[in-house]
Order: structure tokens, then sequence, then C-alpha cells
């Protein structure tokens, strides 16, 4: 058995307990270092990229430590501070380190035995520039489509593989097969030069022109457009990408490569970042704001000097990013960094655009529909912010809700935008965090100063500020002193009753949406549902297709012609009879987006009509191309679902309307009225932006409805008293936290079993606190049966404590055999 003189505690990124301990080798003894990667071997066969927590000397005492297998880093990829905000999170939400540390980094910087390497398909890789195993490697692969690592290592007869496949992808040869999944494309530029004879000898371009005046005459065609757009001869050459020039000459791709082969023209790809575009042509300083702005602004810093989180409470159009962005400059000029957070992709390219007008390649953005290099490179260019040696760093990231586990250095703000959104709540899998509140905390290990913004904030960030906890700074005009928008509420009884709704759109929302097209304007309508139709039923026996993994109804999306579960993607046909009664009686029941934008089509023919929902926005860049026709007035009305009520700032729409808002209201959830207020007022922010007052239609059938009311007067606090009142009342936060505890296995009787016994144990504990077991809206989900059950926490009780009882409570519960293979999932806060 080897011998070791210094041991080293790593975390895998794996759901277990604990760091464990691997004795290090003589030959990496000084290569190791806390917050670097390692390799090491866990359990018979599995191999692991670890992450260093601490070096030591003291063996442990229950096992005989395995070696680390090699090295990946010769400089920390996390720091201490990041390390202690996994901890923490790992603590309040219940979860392994592992887990958070798996959530944390990206897919490349956790290279493991089971994952899967491909060829980079756009390298261009010479084999005679490999070495002999990176040689083997590289035609196994253009043999074979993907291996695993381990297989590789079996291939290689190397168990030291992952140093060897780091090498690679660094090089670009291979990819991991996680980037395939993504579509991975390197983001590159192509550019056209002159070869070197060119640019020396400007004598030869006579016989060239001479030459091709009487051959080719495109590939004449697109020389001169390279002189002109190069401003050739000037001195002051500029490059010329293969596009522009392809476009400028109107010549094929063909007469350029003839050219290329003549040796005239030269092909260069230059791979193009976040940092190298857009640098900044105005200051933050710049920007002018409004008497309205001034105050807010000044009331943040006098807020600043006694709390580090500020509520910033303005209504829509009130201009928040305009003090973001002057608050943004102050830190930065400090030389400390910013994270900005947004709760949906599709809002990032807006704000990004905005933002580096000011802030220019200072700027990293980092989300989930960045592949994994992408992901690395904003992962290292945060990283250098702490490194002084390094040019280049990102100082302000803008993210969506994993851009928490970034390595920042030294924060000076964080900026949670639309706090109020359920998306900043990770739901599967664990870490089951909350974004907005990991974020404060992380605000507060930094010693960052910390602003929450939002037109609706939520129930429990405005309790704060009335406990003292947050400072309050509220912008109540609109930006220009215009108007908020005009609501009018449409009875959707009233209207069917006189006959007077066409499909699902009442006879005053037609006149509405007449009326913007007729004046060159947009409209928006929101439905909360995607698909075509709800559900299919029978109208002789009432029986409805369900998914045959979970226990919901079919949705039928007409694109696809199909039925489709929303939970686990099983799709089927419709069925020409009904399988119950052998009727043809089947009747679409429902509508959502796909139904609405085609009834629109067939009642506005002319109209521009766009969807934004999860089916129309899957692809990378397909946000940002709705946004950019939107802006652009190349759409006339666009649908969507909650998408479209998120800070989206659009100049030209005139109208919005709410099609069902008693969908909403009646969701059977004690957030149910808060998340529809936030809804109902959000989407109608997006109604009159400049220059003229809105128009904002809900349709409805109980139009009495309190929150309705709400929202037509833009009574916030009205709402927010409201719900103080119920949720006191029946044991809600912001009174009461909840834990909410998910019993799991794929036998029903099991899952009954299991989920009573383990609701008798925490009730011996916990008394009255402890409220189920109950089967949830949907109980079977992917051949899995649930039950859960809630657990209530007194404020003023400490929630470390009773974590720690409920995990003792578990851990002796999975000490009955029986209940070995149920799972159980924890979610603190849940949403």
């Amino acid at each position: 058995m080897e011998i070791f003189s210094h041991f080293a505690d790593v975390l895998l990124p794996l759901p277990v307990s604990g760091p464990y301990t691997y004795g290090i080798p003589l030959p990496l003894l000084t290569s190791v270092i806390t917050g670097g990667r390692v390799v090491v071997q866990f359990g018979k066969r599995k191999i692991y990229t670890a992450l260093v927590l601490k070096i030591h000397k003291i063996p442990p005492g229950e096992y005989a430590p395995k070696p680390i297998i090699s090295v990946l880093d010769d400089q920390p990829i996390v720091n201490e501070k990041q390390l202690r905000f996994w901890k923490w999170i790992a603590e309040y939400y219940m979860c392994h380190e592992g887990e958070v540390m798996n959530a944390a980094l990206p897919s490349a910087l956790k290279l493991a035995s089971e994952s899967r390497i491909i060829l980079n398909p756009v390298s261009e890789t010479d084999p005679a520039s490999l070495n002999e195993r990176e040689l083997l490697l590289f035609e196994t692969l253009l043999n074979r489509k993907r291996i695993e690592v381990a297989e590789a290592s079996r291939i290689l007869d190397q168990q030291k593989i992952i140093p060897l496949i780091k090498t690679m992808l660094e090089k670009g040869i291979i990819l991991m097969d996680e980037e395939l999944s993504d579509k991975y494309k390197v983001k590159t530029v192509t550019f056209v030069e002159l070869t070197d004879d060119y640019q020396q000898n400007e004598i030869k371009f006579k016989p060239l022109f001479d030459s091709l005046e009487k051959k080719a005459k495109k590939q004449l065609d697109v020389v001169m457009s390279f002189l002109v757009l190069s401003k050739f001869g000037s001195g002051a050459t500029e490059p010329v990408t293969k596009s522009a020039l392809l476009k400028n000459s109107g010549a094929s791709p063909a007469a350029l490569d003839g050219l290329v082969k003549k040796n005239v023209f030269r092909i260069t790809e230059q791979k193009q970042d976040w940092g190298e575009k857009n640098d900044p042509g105005l200051s933050a300083g710049a920007i002018q704001l409004t008497t309205s702005q001034e105050t807010g602004l000044e009331q943040i810093h006098k807020a600043f000097e006694e709390k580090d989180i500020v509520l910033l409470h303005g209504v829509t159009s009130s201009g928040k990013t305009e003090l973001y962005m002057k608050c943004i400059q102050e830190v930065i000029d400090r030389g400390q960094q910013v994270l900005f957070l947004l709760p949906e992709i599709a809002l990032t390219t807006q704000i990004v655009t905005r933002l580096k007008k000011y802030f220019g390649s200072r700027i990293g953005v980092y989300h989930s529909r960045f592949n994994e290099n992408e992901r690395v490179e904003v992962w290292n260019k945060v990283l250098k912010a702490g490194r002084n040696n390094e040019n280049q760093p990102f100082d302000i990231v803008l993210g969506a809700r994993s851009a928490i586990f970034l390595p920042f250095a030294d924060l000076g703000l964080v900026i949670v935008d639309e706090e109020h959104d359920s998306s900043y709540k990770q739901y599967d899998p664990a870490p089951r965090y909350h974004a907005r509140d990991s974020a404060l905390y992380l605000a507060h290990l930094h010693g960052a100063k910390a602003i929450l913004g939002s037109a609706t904030p939520s129930v429990e960030s405005y309790f704060n500020t009335r406990q003292g906890k947050y400072a309050l700074v509220e912008l109540n005009e609109r930006y220009g002193n215009m108007e908020l928008p005009e609501v009018e509420v449409v009875d959707i009884r009233s209207e069917m009753h006189r006959k007077k709704m066409q499909s699902h759109f009442s006879s005053v929302l037609i006149r509405q949406i007449e009326s913007a097209l007729e004046n060159h304007e947009q409209s928006i309508i929101f439905q909360n549902r995607r698909g075509f139709s709800l559900r299919l039923e029978c109208d002789a026996c009432n029986w409805m297709p369900s998914c045959k993994n979970c226990d919901v109804t079919l949705v039928y999306h007409k694109a696809k012609d199909m039925l489709i579960c929303h939970y686990c993607g099983y799709t089927t046909q419709i069925p020409a009879i009904c399988p119950s009664c052998r009727g043809t009686s089947l009747k679409m029941k429902g509508f959502g987006t796909e139904k609405v934008e085609e009834d629109l089509s067939i009642i506005f023919p002319k109209a521009r009509i766009e969807r934004m929902d999860m089916d129309t926005t899957r692809s990378r860049f397909a946000h940002q191309k709705i946004i950019d026709d939107l802006e652009q007035n190349r759409i006339d009305i666009l649908v969507g679902t909650q998408m479209v009520t998120k800070g989206l700032d659009f100049e030209n729409v005139s109208t919005v309307s709410i099609l069902n808002a008693d969908n909403m209201i009646t969701f059977p959830d004690f957030r149910a009225t808060e998340r529809s207020y936030q809804l109902m007022a959000q989407v109608s922010g997006r109604s009159g932006r400049k220059n003229k007052r809105g128009k904002v239609i809900i349709q409805a059938y109980n139009t009495k409805h309190p929150v309705i009311q709400q929202v037509v007067k833009n009574d916030y606090k009205s709402m927010f008293e409201w719900q103080l009142l119920d949720r006191r009342k029946f044991k809600y936060p912001p009174f009461y936290r909840l834990i909410q505890i998910r019993v799991k296995h794929k036998d029903q009787k099991i899952v009954n079993l299991a989920a009573a016994d383990l609701a008798r144990r925490l009730k011996i504990v916990f008394g009255v606190r402890i409220l189920g077991p109950e089967y949830p809206l949907v109980s079977r989900i992917m051949n899995y049966y649930l039950k859960q059950i809630l657990f209530k926490i007194e404020k003023d009780l400490s929630s470390t404590q009773m974590k720690t009882k409920l995990a003792k409570v578990i851990e002796e519960f999975y000490q009955t055999k029986l209940w070995g293979p149920v799972r159980i999932i924890i979610d603190v806060d849940p949403q």
C-alpha cells in the first residue's frame, strides 16, 4: 500500500456526504493546489474531476486513501468565497455540496469517466501535428461518432487519460458530447486578407486585373470590392469580413474560392467573444436622469449608508435601468465587480444592448443557452478580475440564475431585476436554490450592496422593507411623465350572451386591435398556456387522453399535429374514435397560444403575427429574432406566454390584452393572487411606452374579483395588505418559512406507506407544524408517484436547528431497509 506524507480533501460533483480524502503522490506534491482540479478514482472504476478544498498531513481514519491520479490546474479555478458560498447553499437548501459543485461548474470543467467525447466538427486539425496518443484518439473518433472517457482510457491503455483530453479540448480538436446537444458551433468570423505577395507588391495587381477582365469578371468585382472596403493603400487598412465582401461585390463564394486558389487572398477565422465587441461610445455619466430618477438615485445612495439592501419599487417604464447603470459605473470605478441578474434569457438581449453602449467589453453574459466552451470562457474572464496581471477581465456579469456561481473576486454590487419572478427558483435537480435570496447572501459574503428591482415586488421583499430589513426607494412616475395605460375589463360572459365574441376575442379587443393596425401600432396578446388545445374530450362519455407516464391530460399542438405531455414530452396521435365509448364526438376544449395565433390570422389576415412561447424559442437565437422583429416593426401582433410580461421595452406597442384572467386567479396555490397581480400588471406595463397612452384589455368572467380591480387601479399596496391578512391567518410566508418534502417511488403503494411513516415520524418531533401527506396536483410524473408533506416553521424559530432535526428524522427513516429505494426530495422555500 502506498504511503503518503500529504493528503487532500476533495469535493466530487456527486450527491455524496462531505469531502473525501486522497493521498498526494510525491511527484504531484508541488502541483496540487487548493481550489484547483485533480483527477481521482471514486468507487471501483469511475474516474472524476474533483476540486481540492484543503491540503494537510492527517490521513483519514476510516479508510485507506486512494492516490490522486493527476493534476489539471496550475492556478485555482474557484476562490475561497465561492467555496463558502457553496457551503451555505448546501446547508440552507439541504443538499450536498457536490450537488452545488455540479450545478456551479460548467460541464467542460467536470470531466468524468462516463463523459463522452466527440471530434470538433469545425476543427481543421492536421494529424501530423498530433503526438502518438493524440493521433490514436483522433483516428478512433474518425471511425466512431463518440466514445466515453473510460473507453478512451482502455483504448490508449492509459489510466491518466483526462489530462490528455483536457489538452485536446484546449486545442479545439475534440468536444464533450454535452456541447453537441447544444448544437455547438464555434463563434467565429471569417476574414479575407491579401496574401503577402499582393500586400507587398502593388505592381502585381495590373497583370491580375488584365487577366480577370478577360476571363473572370466576377472575380474582378471581388478584388475591386476588397480594395474599397479595406481602404487599401490609405495607410489605415481595415479588416474585411467574408460576408461583407460577398454582399458588396454581389459575387458567389465560388468566385472568392477561385481567388484563394490563385493565391490572391487567404481566409482566416477569428474567434469572437463578448469581450471583443462593442467598445463603449458613451460613459454612464452621460445618462440624463429625470427629476424623479435623480431623487431615486439620491435615495439609493442615502439608503446604502444604513442598509445593504434596497428594494427599488418603480412603476413599469419608470427608468430603473438608468439608475442601475449609474450605480454600476460608481462600483466599477472603484475597481469592483457587479452581478446583474435577470429572470429570463429573453431579457438579456435587450439589456445587454443597452449596457454595451456604456460599458462595452467589460460585460460578460452567462446563461444556459451558451455552449460549454463559451461558459468556460466567461468563467475564466471573471476569474481574471482577481488577478492583477491579467487583461480584459469581466467586471460586470449579466445573466440568469446560474450566474451567481461565477468566481467573483470582489463584488461591489448585486442587482436582481424583476426580483419577484418565480424563474429565479431552481426546481430540479438539486440544489433547489432561489437565485435572488442566494445572491443576497453572496453580496453579504463580499460586503457588497444589493438592489432588488421590480414594479410588482414579491410580498416577502416588500414585507422586509416594513420590518426595516431592506430600504425602500420608490419611483412613481413613468419616464418622460408618460401616463400609465388605460385598463378596461371586459365581461366574457356578457359578450358571449350578446354573441359578440369572435373565437376568444371580445368585440372591444377586436376594435382595439383594428385601431392599432390602422395606426401602424403593435399589440401584445397574453395567454398563459402554450399549445393549440388544452385537452381533447369526448362529448359522449367525457373521456380525455392522458399521458401514459404522468397523471395529466395531453395538450394538442397543431404545428406537430400531436398530443403532447408538457411534463415528460410523451407524444401520441389523435385517435380517430373514442377508445372508451367508440364514439366520434371528440372535441377540442380550452385554448393555448398556438390556437390564439391561428384565430388572429383568420380575423386579421393581413397582420404580421408571431408567437413567443417555449415552443417557438427553443433555439439559441429565437428570443433575439422575435425581439428584433418587434423592435423593427416587422410584427404587428405578438402572442405569448409569461415571456412577454417580463421587462421588455417596445416603444410602438399601444395595445395589450389578457385573454382569460380567471385561469391565473383560481389556481390552487397560496401565491396565486400575488402572481396574478404581478403577471397582469407586468404585461400591462408593455403598453404605451412612448408618446401615447396605451390601452390594456383584461377579459374575465369574474370582473369584480379584487385582484383585477387592483390591477385596474395600479394599487399594489392594497394587494399587499390583503395578502398579509390571508398569510398571517393561514401561516404562510412572510410569517412562516416553508419546507416541502416529497416522497417519490414507482410503486404507488410504497409511496403511500413511506409517506405515512415519514409524516408520523415528523409529527412526533414537530407536531402541528407538519401537514400531510397529500397528493400534489400532479401525483405521477415520468412513472414516479409523488406524495408531499409541508413543514411550516415560525419566523422566530431557528431554521438551522429545525433543518438539523429534519435531517436527523430523514436519516432515521432511511434506516428502515424497506424505504431504501424511496427517494425523498427536500425543497426549502418552495415557490
